[in-house]
């Protein structure tokens, strides 16, 4: 049996940040993950992903997004690493909608800076793209992206240096809690600690019984298109990161040119290439060229979208993160911090009630 301080199951984004958290606190740590992380059969690859404060899913977000950008900068210094892109961010759509308003409503209440851009405004100074006379847009400066696999990588480096024993190629088959704490089983062979950390997004269900009915795990689709012209790629290598929400509610997302075209999805939609490929014809014509690349990566939902972090109900030496419905990555920096403080019994500085496990059941 070999002993540690705590032992993180999955060291994607949650899990790598946690363990870099854990073992920057002088905690011995194990990290366990089926694959080798950053890697592509989960929900952290891909180039890019949004990092916002102006959160339209809810005000709540917000404190825990001051943190996260701190943190993101942070990281940046230690790991000597390009983590972090500004491009300033748009999210655009009716006034009568759930995007403008819920942004316009983080926005307000934690007093953060925007703009309100009308369509004409909008085409005006983004030339890019194409809306309907009833939109509007909510511009914010601070908005950018984050380089994932970077990300993961000076997670894991900073953990590794800080003397976590990190094993890749080695799942979690079942783990048990008693009085001499946590039991964690693997194929190559048995660990105990103090503490347990269940960071194993799709595969919570397959760890914790109490979430496997809650949870729904959905394949997104991304696509990358080359622009038009050269002149439209050097428009589309300053465009900003984007939402916009159609007229029928779908939400589609999309990312400047980094060198392999235009990335864009659609946010929770059995969206296929030729569904992007519309969109991008009706919004972003200057950038529906060729097919460049296209990619799947995993959402795993809760019904009501929000994140799950809580102590497990019935052994609290236990904590469940991780399940983070598709916009989890860019808050994982804060969020490995609150897993070490709940390792550690500190109360968070954040309000989590949003989180708990107790809202599904």
């Amino acid at each position: 049996m070999n002993n540690f301080d705590v032992i993180v199951v999955g060291l994607g984004a949650m899990g790598s940040a946690a363990a870099h958290a854990l073992a920057a606190r002088g905690l011995h740590v194990l990290g366990l993950d089926r694959h080798q992380p950053p890697h592509r059969h989960g929900s952290h690859h891909g180039e890019s992903r949004i990092i916002r404060k102006a959160y339209y899913e809810h005000p709540a977000y917000v404190p825990l997004l001051a943190r996260a950008f701190a943190a993101w900068r942070e990281l940046e210094e230690r790991a000597h690493a390009t983590l972090f892109r500004r491009t300033g961010g748009l999210m655009i759509g009716a006034e009568s909608g759930e995007l403008v308003p819920g942004v316009l409503a983080s926005a307000r209440a934690h007093r953060l800076a925007h703009e309100v851009l009308s369509s004409d405004a909008l085409a005006a100074r983004y030339p890019q793209f194409r809306v309907d006379g009833s939109m509007i847009a909510v511009r914010e400066e601070d908005a950018g992206i984050l380089y994932p696999e970077a990300c993961i990588r000076a997670f894991l480096e900073g953990a590794r240096a800080a003397n976590a024993e990190l094993r890749y190629g080695e799942a979690a088959q079942d783990w048990t809690c008693g009085p001499e704490g946590v039991r964690v089983s693997t194929a190559q062979g048995r660990y105990s600690a103090g503490a347990l950390v269940l960071t194993a997004g799709a595969g919570m269900g397959e760890l914790v019984a109490e979430l496997q009915a809650q949870l729904r795990v959905e394949q997104q689709v991304v696509a990358h298109f080359a622009p038009v012209s050269e002149a439209a790629e050097q428009e589309m290598r300053r465009l900003p990161i984007f939402c916009l929400e159609e007229p029928d509610g779908a939400f589609y997302y999309g990312f400047p040119d980094l060198g392999n075209g235009c990335k864009v999805g659609r946010h929770h939609g059995d969206a296929d290439i030729a569904a992007i490929r519309a969109f991008m014809e009706r919004r972003l014509p200057q950038a529906n060229g060729a097919l460049k690349a296209s990619d799947v990566c995993l959402y795993t939902n809760t019904p009501d979208f929000h994140f799950v972090v809580d102590r497990h109900p019935r052994h609290a030496e236990v904590i469940l993160a991780s399940v983070c419905s598709g916009h989890g990555f860019k808050f994982a920096a804060v969020m490995g911090e609150i897993i070490a403080e709940l390792v550690q019994g500190k109360q968070p500085a954040f309000d989590l009630a949003m989180f708990t496990m107790a809202r599904l059941a």
